[in-house]
């Protein structure tokens, strides 16, 4: 396996106790992300999706196997660490928002920041120029419930963001909205991929999004198995396709 990959994965296998057995949920799972890397993750309902990106983003643990980030063994670091780790980073957006109803779009995307002790002025500054990239400047000031799916789902994006992290995980991040609106937040994740150069790991069910993405990780039957994109549909009706 090469050195040089960002995140590095190898003979990850994970298990659960299920009654008087064991469920293997994969096992001897090997690859590597690139730096810059648009990576997606595809496969059943059940097949590990988000279980892996957890233990990737250092929310979860395998039972056997290794992973590396650079030269950092995050099955090595303790809880304060690992939460050192996920803060400096990792950027995560999952299915549903989690923004913090009583606070605007600019706290909530200033939170990050606030909790790490910046100056309040400094950190809505910051928190502004992330609204304003996701396009939503002129609703700074709206609460959560006062936005719509897609516009809460581009908070959380900004949210992730606003700390600059190396890497964004993304579980799902369109799978609360229709069709339209999947579309528009998933080019806005697209753009800011590239602008910042992120290396973004995106488990999807939308085979039309997955298709757009450097490489595509497909699990099933406890495996990992690399796909082409191209051979992916190049349009997606839905986010829920048959037989992924």
């Amino acid at each position: 396996m090469a050195q040089d990959g960002l995140l590095r994965v190898k003979n990850l296998r994970k298990v659960f106790r299920s009654g008087k057995s064991d469920l293997v949920l994969f096992d001897n799972l090997s690859f590597e992300v690139q730096a810059g890397e648009m990576l997606a993750i595809v496969g059943e309902s059940g097949a590990g999706k988000s279980t892996l990106l957890h233990i990737l983003g250092v929310l979860d643990t395998a039972s056997e196997g290794d992973v590396y980030f650079a030269q950092v063994d995050l099955a090595k670091l303790s809880d304060d660490a690992a939460a050192e780790f996920r803060s400096c980073e990792l950027g995560f957006v999952w299915q549903f928002h989690y923004l913090l109803p009583e606070f605007t779009a600019a706290e909530n995307v200033a939170m990050p920041l606030l909790m790490r002790g910046m100056i309040r002025g400094e950190a809505e500054r910051e928190a502004l120029h992330w609204l304003q990239e996701v396009g939503l400047t002129d609703r700074a000031g709206h609460r959560s419930g006062e936005l719509s799916g897609g516009e809460q789902q581009r908070v959380a994006l900004a949210r992730a963001l606003i700390t600059k992290p190396k890497v964004l995980m993304a579980d799902e991040p369109t799978g609360d909205l229709d069709n339209r609106t999947a579309e528009a937040v998933f080019d806005l994740i697209a753009r800011l991929h590239r602008d910042y150069r992120l290396t973004s790991l995106i488990v999807t069910h939308n085979l039309g999004f997955a298709r757009r993405c450097d490489r595509v990780l497909r699990l099933e039957r406890g495996q990992a198995v690399e796909v082409s994109p191209q051979s992916l549909p190049a349009f997606a009706t839905g986010e829920r396709q048959a037989g992924l």
